[in-house]
């Protein structure tokens, strides 16, 4: 028995699929068949059931699969005492972010640039998603960290450090019959065209939140996942954009924004599992960050 071929037997239960699961090894999916056939051999029992369009545990299987991944963990965990022994730091951390993150004050290029001069036999991968998706990812252990967009509390099983918490304006061309105004109710606003980020963000949540508590429902003519774009499209007077206060900046010449009554403010969050990272790299990667954005520092300086 090879501990490649639990790995195997793990990531093609995790994933009910062979095809997924060879694209989350980086491998072949024959070579996934054929690993797991020869520990099937080998254990004199079928633990998949290949019968269905998705791939299912059979009652061996479901018996196998917790000690499976318990000769997993103690290897890593194994691993990981030796670098953390030796100090140095080696794995993988998996990071998801939100499209949003360019239009804060967080410089996420070089904050992972820093990160890898301080660790380079750490690998890093970054995806981009919805906040729901990124939470979901948190919780079921397929990111180790994330940058989310929140409406309001996030699951208990998940710590947060605030990086921005701003109000949400109403953003219009100087054309627009809106331009001259200081201040706008979200009343006025549901009878408008409005711009605004996809749903399962966490800046959309707290707009579609706060138009659900006011018994309102709001049109939305544009959604795109990039702010500035959005932004752009409320200045061709395309609709009304309503968006965090910081797309503004530098941009009050083409751009006017407008305060919302009731305000709404979003929240940009670190977050991860409130019971820690598994690994020592996605641990030390934590603290990198934390510490970086306790200081007010986000870059490599």
């Amino acid at each position: 028995m090879e501990l490649r071929q639990l790995e195997y037997f793990v990531t093609v239960a995790e994933e009910a699929n062979f095809t997924r699961a060879a694209a989350r090894l980086h491998v072949a999916q024959p070579g996934v068949s054929a690993q797991v056939r020869r520990l099937e051999r080998e254990l004199g029992e079928e633990l998949l059931d290949r019968s269905g369009r998705t791939v299912r545990l059979t009652e061996v299987g479901a018996a196998v699969l917790p000690y499976a991944r318990a000769a997993l963990d103690a290897v890593s965990g194994a691993r990981d005492a030796v670098a953390e022994f030796t100090g140095l730091v080696r794995g993988h951390v998996t990071a998801g972010m939100v499209a949003s993150m360019s239009t804060h004050a967080v410089d996420l290029p070089g904050l992972l640039a820093g990160f890898h001069r301080l660790h380079p036999a750490v690998e890093i991968t970054l995806s981009e998603a919805g906040s729901g998706l990124l939470l979901e990812g948190l919780l079921a252990g397929r990111l180790d960290v994330a940058f989310v967009g929140l409406a309001g509390d996030p699951p208990p099983e998940i710590d947060i450090q605030v990086i921005t918490d701003e109000p949400l304006v109403a953003i219009v061309g100087p054309t627009d019959p809106l331009a001259t105004r200081k201040v706008i109710t979200l009343k006025e606003l549901a009878g408008r065209a409005l711009i605004g980020l996809p749903r399962g963000t966490g800046l959309r949540a707290c707009v579609d939140d706060a138009f659900t508590a006011a018994d309102l429902r709001p049109h939305f003519a544009f959604e795109a996942g990039d702010p500035r774009l959005l932004a752009r499209l409320a200045g061709r007077g395309l609709g009304v954009a309503v968006l965090p206060e910081s797309v503004m900046q530098g941009r009050t010449a083409e751009l006017h924004a407008i305060a919302l009554r009731p305000g709404i403010r979003g929240r940009l969050a670190f977050a991860w599992r409130a019971e820690g990272p598994v690994g020592p790299a996605a641990r030390t990667f934590v603290g990198h960050v934390r510490a970086a954005l306790t200081a007010g520092l986000t870059g490599e300086e």
